[in-house]
């Protein structure tokens, strides 16, 4: 279906056009009718699939028909929830580039950065509002954000706010928005708790699904290795170079793993970089723009990262790690094989992990074909999971080369020679010190006021005795 049969304003189908679509994907062309006549939906389609268009041009259209009153308060009209910060980024620059040619604005806010240009943004008033929960939270708390003005309600990517424990912030910010309101959810996968969401702030909604959630592309071309963890950054290395892999995204199970993959690769040679949750937002989009612009062939990325990860021609995905939701890895070989394109998907097994395989081909129903072009590994490959240096027994330095360590005496010898060596051996008292406080001078060295510490211990008192009280 073309847009311009989706009875939507020119100005739309006229940006729309100059980005370079005509045509609306499935998700876009089942939502934007019912978006259009106010009703609430309930979406849930892969990653790549155009969903924030299917939410961005409906609500642009409606808001250019029914455009804010002269004199009214500047309030938020549409705020949207998103997990991370890159997807907020993306969703607020789809709604810049589909509304260019209407007299609209819009802001993103997250955390991580600080909050004065945003509260400014607040304060000017806008039409658009996308922000991550925890730093909207946050500025309610501070009294900056009114959401009383609020007509349409958006939640994307909502599995992933469960999964990172946002439920709680997004059911706290459903409160504060007006109950008279267009509501519409997103979700790349939908859990029981979503849909559990889904009954209280949806009324009556359309659900509109275009994939199965287990289903995966078949334009992906699936394959499997079984390797050990030590040695499967040498295989990343290997497939990377010998693909060859010009634009590969990695998705590790931590962040600390993330980097550390990132260290093996450079030590191979091969250009990558991180994104997670631990990097600011300034690395994080410097690794983005190389990635994009091709400086770096390889993005290694943790699974909340990568939600909002929207580039093209992405060549490989590969699972360093398997993930243990076996949705999970239906989304992340999602990020490759879009707008009809072929892809690749790699994914690597350790003997632990291989509950994670056989709930991901359960999901998936089938089974994922197995490679068995190993590289040569290196016979010792220890030290590459862990790139700490390894601690040496500690070995005592003798001054004579070739000296042999005489065996121990007897306890009882030792203490009676201890005790022989002392006999006899009679202690002068030290001198009195002078009244004043200070210690008599030294020969060439002048006389020095000591403060008296309050437990200097006496010489000649036992253990913790004759302590001196300052008062």
């Amino acid at each position: 279906m073309k847009f311009a049969d989706l009875r939507l304003a020119e100005p739309l189908v006229r940006a729309v056009t100059s980005e370079g679509y005509s045509t609306a994907t499935p998700i876009q062309s089942q939502a934007i009718p019912h978006v259009l006549e106010g009703r609430d939906v309930l979406g849930c389609a892969q990653t790549g699939t155009g969903k924030t268009a299917a939410f961005a041009l409906p609500i642009l259209h409606r808001f250019s028909e029914s455009p804010r009153p002269h004199g009214t308060p500047a309030r938020v009209r549409c705020l949207i929830l998103s997990p991370t910060r890159e997807l907020a980024t993306q969703i607020n620059d789809s709604f810049r580039a589909y509304g260019k040619f209407l007299k609209l604005r819009s802001a993103v806010i997250f955390g991580g950065v600080g909050q004065n240009s945003q509260v400014q943004a607040l304060r000017n008033g806008l039409d658009v509002l996308v922000a991550t929960p925890g730093r909207l939270v946050d500025l309610m708390g501070q009294g900056y954000v009114d959401l009383r003005g609020v007509e349409v309600f958006v939640l994307d990517e909502a599995d992933r706010m469960l999964d990172m424990g946002f439920i709680h912030d997004v059911r706290k910010i459903a409160a504060q928005v007006p109950a008279k309101r267009q509501t519409l959810m997103f979700s790349a996968t939908m859990p029981p708790e979503i849909r559990k969401l889904a009954d209280t702030i949806l009324r009556n909604p359309v659900s509109v699904q275009v994939t199965p959630p287990a289903t995966t592309v078949d334009r992906i071309e699936q394959s499997l290795y079984f390797v050990a963890q030590r040695q499967k950054p040498v295989l990343l290395a290997h497939l990377v170079n010998e693909l060859p892999m010009s634009r590969a995204l990695v998705f590790s199970r931590t962040k600390h793993g993330a980097d550390r993959v990132v260290k093996q690769l450079h030590a191979r040679g091969i250009k990558s970089e991180a994104i997670h949750g631990n990097k600011s937002q300034n690395a994080r989009e410097r690794a983005l723009a190389n990635f994009k612009s091709g400086k770096i062939p390889v993005l290694v990325a943790t699974d909340i990262a990568a939600r909002g990860i929207d580039i093209d021609d992405i060549t490989h995905v590969v699972n360093f790690d398997l993930t243990h939701e076996p949705e999970t890895y239906v989304h992340r070989i999602g990020r490759t094989g879009r707008a009809g394109a072929s892809g690749v998907a790699v994914s690597f097994c350790a003997p632990d992990e291989k509950d994670n395989l056989r709930a991901i081909e359960r999901l998936i129903r089938r089974s994922i074909p197995v490679k068995t072009d190993h590289p040569v590994y290196p016979v010792s490959t220890e030290g590459e999971h862990d790139p700490r240096p390894q601690r040496q027994p500690h070995q005592r330095n003798h001054s004579r080369q070739g000296q042999q360590q005489q065996p121990r005496r007897p306890q009882a010898e030792r203490a009676s020679q201890s005790a022989g060596r002392g006999a006899g051996v009679q202690f002068s008292p030290r001198p009195a010190q002078p009244q004043s406080g200070r210690r008599p001078s030294q020969p060439g060295r002048p006389a020095q006021a000591r403060a008296t510490h309050p437990l200097h211990r006496h010489p000649q008192s036992g253990r913790g005795a004759g302590r001196r009280r300052s008062f």
